[in-house]
């Protein structure tokens, strides 16, 4: 067995879903692996991590205004707002969603389907620097 770690760091403009399938693949196939799991961990508590619809942007569009309905950013509702009212409702959010995903690595690709993108999930409406620490498993 070998193994491989890496972070992946992510500039986000504010809320909305990040394409970072690209990154996560390059990561994969410079390990030159045929067979393993990939971990991705995202180090934050108010964005997240999601495997997506790739091909239709609607998709990423509509669970954004999902979202936004399941935790609404009304100070009212919430006791922790020193952050902002946008902080509550970003931890909501991830708490819904995922901090880490594993993906299988198959004859040295991920398994992703046709349709799938891996996606950073910001749920906070200013631009943060993320990190997605990343590690591979396999032979």
């Amino acid at each position: 067995m070998r193994q491989a770690a890496r972070t992946l760091r992510v500039e986000t403009g504010g809320k909305g879903f990040y394409d970072i399938t690209s990154g996560v693949q390059a990561f994969a196939g410079e390990q030159r692996m045929r067979m393993g799991l990939l971990t991705l961990f995202c180090r934050h508590t108010s964005a997240s991590l999601v495997i997506q619809e790739n091909a239709d942007p609607d998709v990423l569009r509509d669970l954004e205004r999902v979202f936004e309905r399941l935790a609404p950013e009304d100070p009212s509702l919430y006791a922790h707002n020193s952050e902002g009212p946008d902080d509550m409702p970003a931890h909501i959010r991830a708490a819904l969603t995922q901090t880490q995903l594993s993906i299988p690595l198959i004859g040295g690709a991920l398994a992703l389907g046709v349709w799938q993108g891996v996606y950073l999930f910001e749920h906070r409406r200013k631009p943060h620097r993320r990190e997605i620490a990343l590690h591979l498993l396999g032979e």
